[in-house]
């Protein structure tokens, strides 16, 4: 199993932005020297819920003082950026690194994020669609020229081009049925940030599987992104992972405004006004506490044989052979950081990424029916 860690940059009161960003640096600059696979970098603006306005330019930052690791995106949100723009840099990247990339793109869900670039959110989901095709076209092909609804662009070519073709690398998450057949068809694979149960997510990772077949595409293994909080002892790992995940919700909800209701509004955002109850009592104590207990539950939490069995679960689970992790979240001390990404480094990377019961990649063990998913309803923690 490869496996890697990811960059969430959440402002801190108190700390100006320079000096939080240098402490994610510091931590990414170990992914390398700690064995890891893959370094991923996220994308959000305005709120500072993730102070990464720019992953591929975060990434070429690490390009330039790393020779071996995995550089990846998670996510790129297509419908605020020129689709040129994105294969641009993608491709000057993918020369940059030696290859060494791969991509997910996502469509985002905070309105504030969308009135900031001045794009409507009621078109987000066909832009995403018509985005992803024209980034893939862009790197795929010497020139191209496309028409669409919001895209009129003329024969061209992009310079540099790419050297591995990083098109055949994408990812895409939280893939809505309505444009889970394109992204087959075009042969994304799936990227899967775990906000929901382990059972739902293998349920929706069958559907892809089975849509991409349908394409005539090989199903590719999916990327699994998950929260880490592991610890000499049970207890001291869940206290800190409960600290530090329960945080997150007041995080969450400054930046996405779930609690308000407004997305049940936005057409394909309708499923989210679902959240808008759960997120409006966060405030109480018994229901903070109870969606902490949840979020916590489906992340890796534990003593090193604690995660271990759990990531041999989610793999009989979910065929993943490419898990990427959090390691500081909700605000978490940097020294903290370090302490809980050391000790993963140490007891129990070397075994997923050597031991023959982790390979992952194959056919998921378990088939899940649509309707034997066990669902908690109205808890969703998105990265």
């Amino acid at each position: 199993m490869k496996v890697g860690m990811s960059m969430n940059m959440l402002t801190k009161p108190g700390r100006s932005d320079a000096s939080v960003l240098a402490d994610h640096l510091a931590l990414g600059a170990l992914a390398e020297p700690l064995g890891f696979d893959s370094l991923f970098a996220l994308e959000h603006h305005f709120t500072g819920y993730a102070m990464s306005p720019d992953p591929v330019q975060l990434l070429s930052y690490f390009a330039g003082m790393t020779k071996r690791i995995t550089l990846g995106t998670s996510v790129i949100v297509l419908p605020w950026h020129d689709p040129i723009r994105v294969a641009e840099q993608i491709a000057l990247l993918d020369i940059l690194c030696g290859g060494r990339c791969l991509f997910g793109f996502g469509r985002g869900a905070a309105s504030v994020e969308y009135a900031g670039f001045r794009v409507p959110m009621d078109e987000a989901r066909a832009r995403f669609v018509e985005s992803a095709k024209i980034v893939t076209m862009a790197l795929a092909e010497e020139s191209f020229e496309y028409k669409g609804e919001f895209f009129d662009i003329p024969r061209m070519s992009i310079r540099p081009r790419p050297i591995s073709h990083p098109e055949r690398r994408f990812f895409a998450s939280s893939v809505s049925p309505e444009s889970a057949e394109v992204m087959a068809r075009l042969g994304f694979g799936m990227l899967v940030i775990m906000q929901n149960e382990w059972n739902k997510a293998a349920a929706d990772i069958h559907r892809h599987r089975a849509l991409a077949r349908e394409m005539g595409h090989t199903p590719r293994p999916p990327v699994v992104s998950t929260n880490i909080s592991i610890a000499p002892t049970r207890a001291e790992a869940r206290d800190r992972a409960a600290t530090y995940l329960s945080r997150k919700w007041d995080s969450i909800d400054a930046h996405y405004k779930f609690s308000d209701g407004h997305l049940g509004s936005v057409k394909g955002y309708e499923s989210y006004g679902a959240v808008a109850k759960t997120y409006s009592k966060l405030k109480e104590d018994k229901h903070r506490a109870k969606a902490t207990d949840f979020y916590v539950s489906i992340q890796i939490c534990g003593t090193p044989d604690d995660c271990l069995e759990q990531i041999a679960e989610l793999t009989r689970l979910t065929g993943l052979d490419h898990l990427t992790a959090e390691f500081s979240f909700g605000g978490m001390p940097a020294e903290d950081a370090q302490v809980n990404l050391r000790l993963f480094a140490d007891e129990v990377m070397p075994i997923l990424q050597r031991d023959p019961a982790f390979r992952g990649g194959g056919e998921p063990q378990a088939v899940i029916a649509e309707a034997s998913v066990t669902r908690t309803k109205d808890i969703f923690a998105p990265a």
